[in-house]
């Protein structure tokens, strides 16, 4: 199979994903977050994941370097690292909730905080693009899989993402907080899944794009910056929910 029907493919799933968890949402409206809630947070997940990181770079050198295989093959582990945060989160999310009073503020203003910070990283003079061709040693299957999961445990962007951002689309009149968190979580993993699956197919294309190119990468990094900032000042704005 070619690679324009790859990424055909991986376009149909990121669609269906989205679309399954939009359809779960609207049919159950107890224990699950509201339709703007969900299109609100797909938007800062795909930010996110569209903001350079050490899961970006890694991806793109090992796609770039070893092919798109190499490339998916790592994007496994770093999703196991998705499942890993999105589950300790949401138990931790809905403990803390319910026990500290004024826990909703101190992550509401930590994650908008940490969006300016990302916002300033993505438009910050001399910032670099993660599409740069590096040679690297050649890794097997196990290994490449081993570095995707420990490379998203030891991210702080997506460290920051469940125990700083999640909280902020967690409406507990909606119902139970767990079950908000398990859902806005597997939205987080399917929007960066999918985009990262993408990612590492055209690696190589993007990367003798954006070199010749020098113009679009900043704009991509300006649209980012814009975006993330943007975020962070509704986040730090809205009002405390009861």
């Amino acid at each position: 199979m070619g690679r324009p029907h790859l990424r055909h493919l991986g376009g149909l799933l990121f669609l269906a994903i989205l679309g399954t968890f939009a359809a779960s949402a609207h049919e159950a409206r107890t224990d699950m977050p509201s339709t703007t809630t969900f299109l609100a947070f797909a938007a800062v997940a795909l930010g996110m994941v569209l903001t350079p990181g050490p899961n970006m770079i890694y991806l793109i050198s090992r796609s770039t370097s070893q092919g798109s295989l190499a490339g998916l093959v790592a994007l496994g582990g770093v999703a196991l690292g998705f499942v890993f945060y999105m589950l300790c989160a949401a138990f931790g999310i809905t403990a803390l909730l319910f026990a500290v009073p004024f826990a909703y503020d101190a992550l509401r203003f930590a994650g908008a905080a940490y969006l300016l910070w990302l916002a300033w990283q993505a438009v910050r003079p001399g910032g670099q693009s993660p599409f740069r061709i590096n040679k690297v040693p050649v890794d097997g299957p196990a290994k490449l899989f081993a570095m995707g999961f420990l490379t998203n445990l030891l991210n702080p962007k997506i460290a920051m993402l469940y125990l700083a951002l999640l909280p902020q689309f967690i409406d507990p009149a909606q119902g139970s907080v767990l079950a908000q968190s398990i859902v806005l979580g597997a939205i987080q993993i399917a929007v960066s899944v999918s985009v990262n699956a993408l990612i590492a197919l055209a690696a190589g294309t993007i990367a003798a794009f954006l070199a010749a190119r020098p113009f679009w990468m900043l704009a991509q990094r300006w649209l980012m910056g814009t975006l993330l900032a943007g975020f962070a000042v509704k986040m730090a704005l809205e009002a405390r929910r009861t």
